[in-house]
Order: structure tokens, then C-alpha cells, then sequence
């Protein structure tokens, strides 16, 4: 169930990371300036923001399930107008679809995931999302060193770069098919024999109809008291400190700037020195670390206290952010050594920021919200999220051709060193405990002031 769940986050990654290697042909056909270039790259973030706030309440509405087999739908959609577009416009229509689905999925399938899986295994089962996110973006970069290497001296070798992505739409649809609704969104309905059936698939029997009595007792007590719009959100102390702590998660993910590489770390790389064509291949390594460093991610996310995950991880990120600053100040421009330091350095930042934040994000985006909140913090959380990412990655060409690899990446080391501070300070610890067990605890702002337990909360 979470395989074919998570292909979902396997389409977010390929769409998300084929530009990388689609955007010079792109814009050499098209002829795009920097600010072109930032236009194509941005729209589908910006349809991923729409997506990620519109995903929240559909799912609320009619499923899990039902939302992610539409999503499918707009996937295969999207890739079939990319790969076909006659020219400028029609291109950013089909990135805009395929944005919606972008940001519908990183909504939705995560909260599926949470609410499907066992509290001893959320993180781990929550995170295998974010690792076929970096599967998507290896597959990306994969095929695109692929095809620009057989067929980079054919015209419109890019279309075939973004139609790939209509394949595991296609799975998507099919597989989910077979896949049954959240529990947990099946009591908030009242279908509370749909949902025993679906944890008796997945627990032993005891185990899932305690389950059910708990969920069953926190959707009756949410209905006396339920939250149905961001203004009652706001109104309430704990909910609204979440919600800012949700958006805090999710936007300074993005200004870490690990996105800026998987969009044009082509364009990174060749500044640092290399050719376009060695590039492209050279793009593979942070693409690749971005994988290893998930999976070791998934390893420690049921071991390691989240807080201390992502305080360490901005740290790390900061770090390599002023030494790759400092390296393209203090290497030579000529020097032969200077792409492959450069490289080092740059898979550095990105194994720090896959294997410390990327997991760790959307686990905790997942699993902070109570479930009458859940879809709509998420939606919000994540909709702050890609407008930030959206308005980095339209500016970021410009940002580069204005300050140089230097100026941007002692930029963005400043904003991680405030970023590291800004967790340790606000962020609460929810390894250990029940999604009920985490509500509890936002209702009551406990914890906020309480370690994370060492077992069932």
C-alpha cells in the first residue's frame, strides 16, 4: 500500500527534477532569458501551491484515496501537455497541471501514510515518501544525462525528457485502485466498520479494534468542538502556535536551498567549471547522495528525537553552504581542481540536507496537526511552502547572475545559521507518541514542555 501510495511522491520528485537537465535545450529551442528560464521552472511551484491548499479540503471531502487516483489523473494530463506544447504558453499550461498534482500529492500522501501506519513505525513509514521524491529526482537527472548524451543534438530531445513522467502516472492510477481508504478518515465519517476492516488488514485483530476505540473517542470528542475554518484555527492558542510551527517546518525546508540545485544544478555546476555536457552526468552525484542520504534518514527517524534531527541538519547545511561560498571565493576560476571541489562540496550540502531535513519534514508535517485539523494545516503548511519555493526558484537565475556562487551561497548559509536557532527554540518532539497521543498534546500545549515519551503516548 505505501509503494504504490508513494509513487505519488515519485512523480513529485521526476516532475519537479526533470528541468534540471531539460532546461538549456528548452531554452535554447524556445530562446529564454534568465527570467524565462525562472518562468517555466516556477510554474508548476506555483500550481503546487494552488494544489497543496486545494488538496487539503478534498481529501477532507471525498478521501485519501479518491484524491490521490484524481491526482494520476492530472499527472499523466500534465506530462502529455508539457510534452506536446507548440510553444511558451502552452508549456506553462501543462506545468501549471502538473503543479496542481505536485502539490496535491505532497499534501495528501503523507497524511495517508500517517494515518495507515502503526505509531512505533510512522516516521519511517511517513518518510519512504520523501525518499521516492529523491528516487524521482535521481530517475530525472538518469534520464536526462541518458537522453542528452544519445539524442542531446536532436531538436526536442526536452519533450521526450517530460513526457517519461505520464509512465508511473499510469501505475498510480492503476495501483490505487486496489488500495483502501484511511481509517482514520473513515471514522471521521462515521464508516467505522469500513475502517475495522481496513486495520484488521493491517494489525492483529485486538490491536486494530483498540485502535478504533481510540480514533472513535478523539472524532467524538473533535465533534463538540470542531474546527472547520483557518479563522477558528487562529482563534485557539494551541492550534494557531502548530499551525505557525507547520508553516515554520515547511518554508524554511525551502530555504535551505536544495531545491535551487535539483532545478538548475546544471546551470551550478557549469558556473563552477564544468562543460554543459560533463554537467548534466556530474548532476547524478547530489541526485544520487540525495537518495543514500534518505535512506539512512528512514533508519534513524524511529531511533533519533526529530528536534535533534533537524537542529543538527541546519547546522550541517549552514555549514556547507559558507564552505562552498568560501571555495568559490578562494579557488581560482582557472584552476582545474575547482569544478570537482565544487561538486564535493555541493553533494555535501545536499547528503546533509537529505539525510537531517527532507524526511524529517514531511514526517513531522504529517503527524503535528490533530485530525480535525490535519488535512487543512497541512494544506496550509505546504502551500507556504512552495509559494517559497516557487518565488526562490523563478528569482534564483537572476539572483545567481547578480551575485555570483559566492554571494548566494553565503546568503543562504546566514538564513540556516537564524534557522537552526529558530528550531531548537519552537519545535516540540513528537517521536514515541500516537497521532492521539501527539493531539493530546497540542490541545493542552504539553508538548511544547514535555520530552517526547520512550514508548506509546
Amino acid at each position: 500500500m505505501a509503494l504504490v501510495a508513494t509513487l505519488g511522491g515519485l512523480l513529485f520528485g521526476y516532475d519537479t527534477g526533470v528541468i534540471n537537465g531539460a532546461l538549456i535545450p528548452l531554452s535554447g529551442e524556445l530562446g529564454l532569458d534568465a527570467l524565462g528560464e525562472g518562468a517555466i521552472t516556477s510554474a508548476l511551484l506555483f500550481g503546487a501551491a494552488a494544489g497543496a491548499l486545494a488538496g487539503g479540503w478534498v481529501s477532507d471531502a471525498v478521501g485519501r484515496r479518491t484524491t490521490i487516483i484524481g491526482l494520476s489523473v492530472l499527472f499523466v494530463a500534465g506530462a502529455l501537455v508539457c510534452s506536446l506544447a507548440p510553444g511558451f504558453g502552452v508549456l506553462i499550461l501543462g506545468r501549471i497541471i502538473l503543479g496542481l498534482a505536485v502539490g496535491g500529492a505532497s499534501t495528501v500522501v503523507p497524511v495517508f501514510l500517517a494515518e495507515l501506519s502503526p505509531y512505533e513505525v510512522r516516521g519511517s513509514m511517513s518518510g519512504r515518501n520523501e525518499l521516492m521524491i529523491l528516487v524521482g529526482q535521481l530517475a530525472a537527472v538518469v534520464v536526462n544525462a541518458i537522453l542528452g548524451s544519445t539524442l542531446g543534438h536532436v531538436e526536442g530531445v526536452w519533450r521526450v525528457m517530460l513526457a517519461v513522467a505520464a509512465l508511473p502516472g499510469l501505475f498510480l492510477f492503476i495501483g490505487m485502485l486496489r488500495v483502501p481508504e484511511s481509517p482514520r478518515w473513515l471514522v471521521a465519517k462515521g464508516r467505522h466498520e469500513e475502517a475495522r476492516t481496513v486495520l484488521r488488514a493491517l494489525r492483529t485483530e485486538e490491536r486494530a479494534d483498540a485502535e478504533l476505540d481510540e480514533v472513535r473517542r478523539i472524532v467524538d470528542q473533535d465533534s463538540a468542538r470542531r474546527t472547520e475554518s483557518l479563522s477558528e484555527i487562529v482563534g485557539n492558542r494551541w492550534l494557531r502556535r502548530i499551525l505557525l510551527v507547520g508553516i515554520a517546518i515547511a518554508v524554511f525546508q525551502q530555504l535551505t536551498g536544495v531545491n535551487s540545485i535539483m532545478y538548475y544544478g546544471q546551470v551550478v555546476l557549469r558556473d563552477s567549471g564544468f562543460t554543459a555536457d560533463a554537467a548534466l552526468v556530474a548532476a547524478i552525484a547530489p541526485a544520487l547522495i540525495g537518495v543514500i542520504g534518505s535512506f539512512i534518514a528512514l533508519a534513524m527517524m524511529d531511533r533519533v528525537n526529530r528536534r535533534t534531527t533537524v537542529v543538527t541538519g541546519y547546522a550541517l547545511v549552514a555549514l556547507c553552504h559558507l564552505l562552498i561560498g568560501g571555495a568559490s571565493l578562494v579557488v581560482p576560476v582557472d584552476s582545474p581542481a575547482r569544478p570537482y571541489i565544487m561538486l564535493v562540496l555541493i553533494v555535501a550540502f545536499v547528503g546533509s540536507m537529505q539525510t537531517f531535513l527532507n524526511v524529517a519534514t514531511w514526517v513531522l508535517l504529517s503527524e503535528i496537526f490533530p485530525l480535525r485539523m490535519r488535512a487543512l494545516g497541512m494544506g496550509v503548511s505546504v502551500f507556504c511552502m512552495w509559494i517559497a519555493n516557487a518565488l526562490l526558484s523563478l528569482w534564483f537565475p537572476s539572483l545567481l547572475a547578480a551575485l555570483g556562487l559566492t554571494g548566494s551561497f553565503f546568503s543562504f548559509g546566514a538564513v540556516n545559521v537564524v534557522t537552526a536557532l529558530v528550531m531548537w527554540k519552537v519545535l516540540p518532539e513528537t517521536r514515541g507518541r500516537t497521532l492521539e497521543g501527539v493531539e493530546r498534546g497540542v490541545e493542552d500545549g504539553s508538548i511544547y514542555r514535555t520530552p517526547a515519551p520512550a514508548g506509546r503516548a
